[in-house]
């Protein structure tokens, strides 16, 4: 109990409860931008940090954190381009929703989601930190391996109606993901003279290509059609019944985000695939995934957003990041003379729980601020497609360039926009591009890192309960896959025959 006293004297203070709500509007803001990623918002308020008390700083970088992973779904919802590459997966019903007319349902189911999924990752930061950890720490490149395929049938639910185009767009994607050096012997790939590829294609500017540029190049394509210029409309926003609706979904989805998010180096794009592949499959109206679900836009969202909470699991438990943002954080942590681990715990106990205190209100300040922001940006869908396109375009441009400040990643986004663009008119998805194009080197590095310590025996893959419980979900999810497409088939037949009858 003294603890707990002393740690709300720590906390209780203007400066820190000031900085939770700054670094969530300053997350948003940047989030909403295409190109400015959340990693960048987080290091460029770093050097703020310096001459702030250590509690007070770290919520500062925190809020912008939580506000960052939202502030993605704004731009992906509105104008078919994701913030961040977590909100990549927002994309594919979130703007659906907003070309109905039902932009503001789809933000406030998304903020909803978020602010749920956030929560749940904050308790279970503070509950299950140590457990999770432990967790996390079995995990070696063979569990990573056997995770990843199972992780990649996920494709098989974003497929659309063709599975063999859904597999075309998952080899192009696992393609482009091998261009630059060969990680383990440092040998050049597909980089054809060009040392400008030698790291590989920056996933930003692919990102921004696939999703904002054909967008940009349809609507000029068919700029005479009736009605093709007219401002969307913004619609009604999410009700009670809207949320409850989608809640076990919600829910499921945080799940999968702190599972996966208390493992270092996932990050939130798989966990928002993952979970939205979950929701479809589980789903009392599948058909409607990738047309406009809340359903689904909400599983994204929640996957997304659960991993916030859950990636300061490994930092604050063992001292190690699990993925770039908490990386700077735990910059800010050593510029402050502190190391985080179990010796944290042991001598610093009141500021642990002062900094769980702030993460707690960094979801309400979150809910807050969202809705702040839903008014402000929501606005964008009622200006008119040929004024709003031109400024998308202008922006599509900066966000390529201001990743490397290098005008070869421009030229990445305008390739790839080409690519994005005969992919639509062939009605090839995007979505199974995307997904091998994020997993594909997570799947071959953990692959050959298996087999270097094996010595090329296989059987690493099978070396205990972790990846057999994989491989089992693997085949399950294979199994439903294989069983869905035949029922299919067979309702299709039948259809046809009665139709012809």
């Amino acid at each position: 109990m003294d603890v707990i006293l002393e740690a709300l004297s720590v906390f209780l203070s203007w400066q820190n409860i000031l900085v939770v709500g700054i670094g969530v509007a300053i997350g948003t803001i940047i989030g909403a931008i295409p190109g400015m990623t959340t990693p960048m918002g987080v290091a460029l308020a770093l050097p703020f940090t310096f001459s702030m008390p250590p509690v007070a700083g770290i919520l500062l970088l925190l809020g912008v954190y939580k506000g960052g992973l939202y502030g993605g779904s704004i731009s992906a919802i509105l104008i078919k381009t994701p913030g961040t590459p977590a909100a990549a997966c927002t994309v594919l019903d979130g703007y659906p929703l907003s070309q109905k007319g039902e932009a503001r349902k789809a933000l406030d189911i998304a903020l909803y989601a978020s602010c749920t999924a956030d929560l749940i990752s904050n308790l279970s930061l503070i509950l299950f930190a140590g457990v999770l950890a432990s967790f996390a720490l079995s995990f070696g490149p063979p569990e990573f391996f056997t995770l990843i395929v199972f992780s990649l049938t996920v494709i098989a639910g974003v497929s659309g109606p063709s599975l063999a185009k859904g597999i075309l767009s998952a080899c192009l994607g696992l393609i482009l993901a091998t261009i630059g050096l060969d990680l383990v012997y440092g040998t050049e790939r597909f980089i054809f003279g060009d040392y400008r590829l030698m790291a590989g294609l920056n996933f930003i500017p692919v990102l921004i290509g696939l999703f904002a540029l054909p967008e940009i190049i349809n609507r000029a394509a068919h700029r005479a059609r009736p009605g093709g210029l007219r401002a969307q409309n913004l619609g009604v926003g999410a009700t009670l019944a809207d949320y409850l609706s989608v809640l076990k979904s919600t829910v499921r989805g945080s799940i999968f985000g702190v599972i996966l998010g208390a493992i270092p180096g996932i990050g939130g794009a798989p966990a928002a695939f993952l979970s939205y592949s979950e929701a479809r499959r589980t789903s009392k109206k599948p058909e409607e995934f990738g047309k406009g679900s809340i359903e689904g836009l909400a599983a994204a969202e929640a996957g997304n957003n659960g991993v916030a909470g859950a990636t300061m699991i490994p930092l604050l438990a063992l001292g190690i990041p699990g993925d770039v943002i908490t990386a700077v954080i735990l910059g800010a942590f050593m510029i402050h003379g502190l190391r985080p681990g179990p010796i944290l715990f042991d001598q610093n106990l009141p500021m642990i729980y002062a900094l769980f205190m702030g993460i707690l209100l960094s979801s309400a300040y979150l809910l807050i601020v969202g809705k702040v922001a839903i008014r402000f940006f929501s606005r964008v869908a009622t200006v008119p497609n040929r004024i709003l396109y031109p400024i998308v375009f202008v922006l599509c441009v900066y966000g390529a360039y201001a990743v490397n400040n290098n005008l070869f990643d421009v030229l990445v986004m305008l390739v790839m926009g080409l690519v994005g663009y005969g992919m639509l008119r062939l009605n090839i998805p995007v979505a199974p591009f995307l997904i091998a194009y994020v997993l594909g080197p997570l799947l071959e590095d953990n692959f050959r890192q298996s087999l270097l310590i094996a010595d090329g025996d296989n059987t690493i893959f099978f070396r205990n309960t972790i990846c057999i419980i994989f491989w089992g979900l693997t085949c399950l999810s294979l199994f439903v896959l294989v069983r869905n497409r035949i029922q299919a088939a067979r309702t299709g037949k039948a259809s046809v025959l009665t139709t012809g009858g």
